[in-house]
């Protein structure tokens, strides 16, 4: 298993749907200026929705489907472009993380997502590059929200790692910073959830970047590594192994989680 992207290629639904919208148009005999000027786009506009380097909006298909004479054809595929939940490239690593019984998560500069705050999650996502648009922005801050559910199983165990850094690091204001580390402390205080601080000093493993190890109810250890534009799921032992002895290192490296808690809640107090 070892799932990768270098780039982010448009939703097979924009180009399906825009691809639908050049075909009955052509077929209907309708010029590309025509619907453009029929639905208030201009031809670039069309032309980028019609290649699938843009979302076929709702106005569109439902003005093409009748100039066309599609008959609701066009109009059905608006249910096929609603924002995608996650990055395509997460999609396995989702399947895992809601079906796997033991989460180790080390976190370099960002605070790991089953722990973020909507405030968190919001700023994140609002700061992303290409921007997203407000529907995808709802959609992916539901989304995130909505794998926290995980945390209240009993019989799933989690670890955090989260560097010092994530920790002093504000995504947005300093009062939402504070919330953020407040709420680690209430999300730590289940027994099987640990939250472990990584102290900001000397070199080791975990420079090279985060990662996460899902164990899963068959023992079969996965890892999970993400980048800008890409995300690996391994289950090649011999990787798996390598992030695992590195998680080891790191832990060793770490507070407990008393005095991680005691860390964090002094951070707060200086906000």
């Amino acid at each position: 298993m070892n799932a990768s992207s270098s780039a982010t290629p448009p939703p097979m639904s924009w180009l399906y749907c825009g691809n639908q919208i050049k075909l009955w148009r052509t077929r209907a005999g309708v010029s590309r200026e025509d619907l453009a000027a029929r639905a208030g786009y201009s031809y670039e506009s069309l032309r980028s929705m019609e290649a699938g380097r843009r979302k076929p909006s709702l106005h569109l298909l439902q003005v093409a489907d009748e100039f066309c004479d599609a008959k609701g054809l066009l109009v059905s595929g608006a249910d096929y472009l609603k924002p995608e939940k996650y990055p395509h490239f997460a999609e396995d690593y989702m399947r895992y993380e809601a079906e796997c019984i033991v989460i180790n998560w080390f976190a370099t500069l960002l605070i790991p997502g089953l722990l973020q705050t909507e405030e968190t999650v919001r700023a994140l996502l609002l700061s992303n590059w290409p921007p997203l648009d407000d529907e995808t922005v709802e959609e992916r801050v539901a989304a995130r929200l909505e794998r926290q559910v995980l945390l209240k199983t009993q019989t799933k165990s989690f670890n955090f790692l989260i560097s010092e850094a994530a920790l002093r690091h504000p995504i947005s204001s300093l009062d939402a910073h504070k919330r953020q580390l407040l709420h680690l402390l209430t999300a730590g205080n289940p027994r099987h959830i640990e939250i472990q601080v990584v102290p900001s000093c000397g070199a080791h493993p975990g420079l090279n970047g985060p990662f996460i190890l899902l164990d899963t109810a068959e023992h079969q250890r996965l890892a999970y590594e993400e980048g800008h534009a890409m995300g690996m799921l391994h289950a090649d032992p011999g990787k798996v192994e390598l992030l695992s002895q590195r998680h080891a290192m790191i832990l060793r490296r770490a507070l407990n989680p008393g005095a991680s808690a005691e860390f964090i809640g002094k951070l707060a107090e200086e906000l």
